[in-house]
């Protein structure tokens, strides 16, 4: 059953929430699942506290970053937590991801929100007015840092993210 986003369900709290993909810690290697222990260091460095085990379809729980409970502030504290070399401190600047904003977004359907602007320091969002009181969320992909600021404060759970294409070494 798909909730309707209106302005009462948003009042009652009834909004359907996306699955995310699952993203690995800022840092990740290539050939992170195989490198990855699934010993946990990485979380409980977290100090935001969004790094979590995920169990998959084997017994070993591998982290991913779940936006649901705060945003990154890309310290490199879960990098350094780990002893295997799946994440690297010096590769944390080489987040894969940036934000998506979907058709669902509350602004888009005439409800005042503008929750993901104001959470975005770097000012990635902004939105352009529409005709009928609507306004249409703006988001700069080349200033988007995939932070979850965004998606952490989002009523309406219209943030999604996406993978970049990595830096090649002369674009670094």
């Amino acid at each position: 059953m798909t909730t309707q986003h209106s302005r009462r369900n948003f009042l009652r709290g009834q909004l359907s929430r996306p699955e995310a993909p699952e993203m690995r810690p800022p840092g990740a290697q290539p050939g992170f699942a195989q490198r990855c222990s699934g010993c946990g260091a990485c979380a409980r460095a977290c100090p935001a506290a969004i790094v979590v085990p995920k169990r998959t379809n084997d017994a070993t729980p591998m982290p991913v970053v779940d936006f649901t409970r705060g945003a990154c502030t890309f310290c490199g504290a879960c990098a350094e937590a780990c002893d295997t070399g799946a994440l690297l401190p010096e590769s944390v600047s080489d987040w894969a991801w940036t934000a998506a904003i979907a058709d669902t977004c509350l602004s888009l359907a005439g409800i005042s929100c503008r929750a993901c602007e104001d959470a975005c320091e770097i000012r990635a969002i902004s939105f352009r007015l529409m005709t009928g009181g609507r306004a249409a969320p703006v988001l700069d992909a080349a200033l988007c840092t995939g932070c979850g600021a965004c998606a952490f404060t989002c009523p309406a759970a219209a943030v999604s993210f996406e993978q970049r294409q990595p830096l090649t070494e002369a674009a670094r």
